[in-house]
């Protein structure tokens, strides 16, 4: 029953961005609309928002669970922008009228494990100790959280598939070659390549 209520108090909330910004609605809005009394509210969150840092972790979560497997990390990574675009209404209203650390913590819980998952596959053979890895992992997702919030703060308007190509080029091999520079087994001359 609770996660019903969350989900109810979830899809109004969702409804009424649709028709004013974040910071014109109101508790008693969501309520109305969702056919619950205010205590129901306040018994699972504090303000609203509580309610949109619940609903970025539980998308995040959900986002996470239901992923199809990709080939590449650009796949991931454009399936992300494609979900960011279809929460556009809420992204948006979160990013201009609470603050943009809730995107990026957003950002940050999806990109971490994809771009992990996507280095493992990439260790074959390569041992490297587990701080550098994460290492690598955080360059990528802050490099990668960066571009996303510009490309949010810019309103979404460069195509998520172009974007992607463009990172993919700049991209492109440079996880192995991280790898390559951080086994446990590498000589000096291996910073060369």
């Amino acid at each position: 029953m609770s996660q019903t209520t969350k989900r109810a108090l979830e899809a109004s909330l969702k409804k009424l961005l649709l028709q004013k910004p974040l910071n014109k609605i109101t508790i008693n809005d969501i309520t109305e609309d969702c056919g619950v009394n205010r205590m129901t509210f306040y018994y699972h969150f504090k303000d609203i928002y509580d309610l949109v840092d619940w609903i970025m972790v539980e998308d995040a979560a959900k986002a996470l669970e239901e992923k199809p497997t990709f080939d590449t990390w650009s796949e991931a990574y454009l399936d992300l922008l494609r979900q960011v675009q279809e929460n556009k209404v809420l992204v948006m209203n979160v990013y201009r009228s609470m603050s943009r650390e809730q995107v990026e913590q957003y950002l940050y819980r999806i990109l971490d494990p994809m771009l992990r998952e996507f280095l493992d596959r990439g260790m074959q053979g390569i041992t490297v100790q587990d701080a550098d890895e994460q290492f690598i992992v955080d360059f990528y997702k802050y490099a990668l959280v960066g571009m996303t919030l510009e490309w949010i703060r810019r309103d979404m308007k460069e195509d998520p598939v172009r974007m992607t190509e463009r990172l993919n080029i700049l991209l492109h091999g440079e996880f192995q070659r991280a790898l390559r520079r951080f086994r446990t087994d590498r000589s000096p001359s291996d910073l060369d390549d």
